[in-house]
């Protein structure tokens, strides 16, 4: 696997931003039952990790947070389809719901805020049933985890950027989101000589300038189209719990949220692919969406 991405990060100057209209995101319908964000560990940046970047434009929209689907019948809900055709439509290098592709194709992706002992036992089981997966890490995970990290890059999985600090992208300046981007991403080059074009918002939070900024830096922003209250190392259910929550919401085009905390997740994951596969799903990499 070619370890380099080469990220141009493309400045956007005050004048011509000043001039772009606002735009407003639809009204989702929101998911009250359960939330997939959680407080995860975080790390302030260091003179190391700070990267100077011009600002951007400070943006007037509203903050946003991504509501996931819950499938029915077999096809993803409104919620993914409407924020998926946002996207496309005001061209934002986004991703929550695979509508391009016309095969039961699904995307597996973890979020990895930080390390609970069970990262190594999923890595077992993609590596035993010929899946890839995308790990959304935060610089303290990947700073603590080495060995887990090169693993996942050795098995071919995407190591995706989740921030340093996890911090609400709704909240802080382009400037802070510049530099929580870039000192993740400067980390992993400099330390693994890898970078792969991917990012996901910590918390789901974020704005339609969020989104420019992170795409400037040359990522496509990675939501999702299932997901369920897995991180709540307090509320976990049991494999069979897990199994259900996931494998009833199976919808095609779906980009599946784990969090690699749970426990639940770890024990649930080889049945999980299981069945997908036996209800004709194919697992396809983040890579081969981007490149179509």
């Amino acid at each position: 696997m070619k370890r380099i991405f080469q990220i141009s990060a493309v400045l956007v100057s005050l004048s011509l931003l000043s001039s772009c209209a606002r735009l407003s995101m639809p009204k989702y319908e929101q998911v009250t039952d359960e939330t997939s964000t959680r407080e995860e560990s975080t790390t302030k940046l260091t003179p190391e990790t700070t990267v100077n970047i011009e600002p951007i434009a400070r943006s007037t929209d509203t903050k946003k947070s991504h509501s996931y689907g819950v499938a029915k019948d077999g096809k993803a809900n409104e919620i993914s389809i409407n924020a998926q055709n946002y996207f496309d439509t005001n061209k934002f290098k986004a991703f929550c719901l695979d509508t391009k592709n016309d095969k039961k194709v699904m995307y597996l992706t973890f979020d990895c805020g930080y390390e609970n002992g069970y990262t190594a036992k999923i890595l077992d089981v993609l590596k035993e049933k010929g899946v890839n997966a995308a790990f959304f890490c935060t610089l303290p995970q990947v700073k603590e985890n080495p060995d887990l990290i090169n693993r996942m890059i050795d098995d071919g999985h995407i190591v995706g950027n989740h921030s340093v600090t996890h911090p609400s992208f709704a909240e802080i300046s382009e400037t802070q989101m510049s530099e929580e981007v870039k000192g993740m991403e400067e980390y992993l080059k400099n330390n693994f000589n890898y970078s792969e074009p991917y990012f996901r918002f910590p918390k789901g939070e974020y704005t339609d300038n969020a989104l420019r900024v992170v795409e400037k830096l040359g990522y496509t922003s990675v939501f999702w189209s299932l997901a369920y209250a897995d991180w709540d190392l307090n509320n976990q259910k049991g494999e069979q719990y897990a199994f259900d929550k996931v494998t009833s919401r199976f919808h095609p085009g779906a980009v599946i949220l784990l969090h690699s905390v749970s426990p639940d997740n770890a024990n649930a994951l080889s049945k999980i692919i299981d069945e997908a596969r036996k209800q004709g799903y194919e697992f396809c990499s983040l890579r081969q969406y981007v490149s179509n």
